[in-house]
């Protein structure tokens, strides 16, 4: 690994943008737990609020998706990504603030929440396009790895202050370490060394969204694929941001035991980051569906009142699935689709597969209320498990190379 990292940080920039990953997760992992706390503790608020409360940021982005990878395919990719981090910092303080002050409420955190995520819009399709512009096709890999090694290691490190700040000062003031790590990660990324977007015949904005389109469908084991986390991603997003913290919410050890889970989950993406740099796998897709078939175990030891080291050991085994996952799929994804096109591409990814996350979200705090969360975990393993394997019916996902 020291031998790769050594290779990598030849290629200007990549210190940069590893570094603002990092950051900017810190503050993330610190959100994650200061937020649903946080709006828990607000006077009156149950699980339907939550909901709305964590689900704000997911509805503009998935809307504004397609005509943010648009954006990330006409202009400098880095000052998109710096300037949402930027800008999102500012909104992430005025909710900060309101905790630190007193005056939060349900509504202004939605408010806020939406803001952010119109800036998810443009910064997710150009985010995910910045690493073939720094590195060649052949680092992408290793790229990957060290990529999601460093923003894990931040989510983690986030999650576990994250349950200390809010349990000992309150969500306010780990809101607003959270504002200043984007604003960090933001200036960072804004000054990397990336050239202008080359030069080509552009249409009218549909137009691109047509072109893009067809780069899309033409690939069938990206339809399936995107197909299979339509439910995979609104289970795994209803259990990070709403049934999660539900779990535990019965007494004050609620934010420190789910922030344990967090940083087991996160833990073991930092362990599938280092197997995925070491491990090649000849038909990547085929056997990381069987892993993330495998990761609804975290949900069903949840769902089935298991002691806590068993579901830590169940976040665990999840956050291994999911990283090589990830570096599988980017790593891909980057080098089967076209540079030119890439931003809108991973636009048409994003908006299918998360298309029902936002519904998820929304939905998940009142069936908990009225089924038990226990219930509704039991359902969202079953979606997760069965969703995986319906993919692997594909023949192009189980034989891509």
């Amino acid at each position: 690994m020291k031998s790769q990292l050594r290779d990598l940080h030849s290629h200007r920039g990549f210190i940069n943008l590893i570094g603002a990953r990092f950051i900017s997760n810190v503050g993330n992992g610190l959100s994650s737990i200061a937020l649903a706390y946080g709006t828990l503790s607000i006077n009156g608020a149950t699980g339907k609020d939550l909901s709305f409360v964590m689900s704000a940021r997911i509805f503009p982005m998935i809307a504004l998706m397609l005509f943010g990878g648009v954006i990330g395919d006409r202009f400098r990719r880095n000052r998109i990504v710096g300037g949402s981090d930027i800008l999102g910092s500012l909104f992430v303080a005025v909710s900060a603030i309101s905790f630190i002050f007193g005056f939060a409420s349900v509504p202004l955190l939605v408010l806020m929440g939406f803001l952010f995520g119109i800036l998810n819009a443009l910064w997710l399709p150009a985010m995910l396009g910045l690493l073939p512009a720094l590195l060649p096709k052949e680092k992408l890999k290793d790229g990957n790895a060290v990529v999601g090694l460093l923003s894990n290691l931040g989510y983690v490190t986030g999650a576990l202050l994250g349950g200390i700040l809010v349990t000992l000062f309150g969500s306010g003031w780990a809101l607003l370490v959270d504002a200043l790590s984007f604003l960090i990660a933001g200036i960072l990324v804004w000054n990397l060394d990336v050239p202008p977007m080359e030069k080509r015949q552009r249409t009218s904005i549909f137009g691109e969204l047509k072109d893009g389109w067809h780069e899309f469908r033409s690939r069938s084991w990206v339809v399936a694929m995107v197909i299979a986390f339509v439910g995979i991603n609104a289970c795994f997003e209803a259990l990070i941001q709403v049934l999660g913290p539900l779990v535990f919410n019965e007494n004050s050890n609620g934010p420190r035991n789910w922030s344990f889970h967090l940083a087991a989950l996160t833990t073991g993406m930092i362990c599938g980051g280092v197997i995925a740099l070491k491990v090649h796998l000849s038909r990547p897709l085929f056997f990381v569906m069987i892993l993330i078939a495998i990761s609804a175990v975290w949900e069903f030891s949840l769902a089935l009142h298991s002691p806590l080291l068993i579901t830590l050991c169940g976040a665990f085994m999840a956050g291994i699935a999911i990283e090589i996952y990830y570096v599988n799929w980017s790593t891909t994804m980057q080098s089967h689709i076209p540079e030119e096109s890439f931003s809108r591409v991973n636009a048409y990814d994003a908006f299918g597969s998360y298309a029902l996350a936002p519904l998820g979200i929304v939905v998940a705090g009142p069936l908990a209320m009225y089924y038990g969360v226990h219930t509704v975990l039991l359902i969202t393993g079953g979606v997760t498990f069965i969703s995986a394997i319906l993919a692997l019916s594909v023949k192009s996902v189980r034989n891509l190379r």
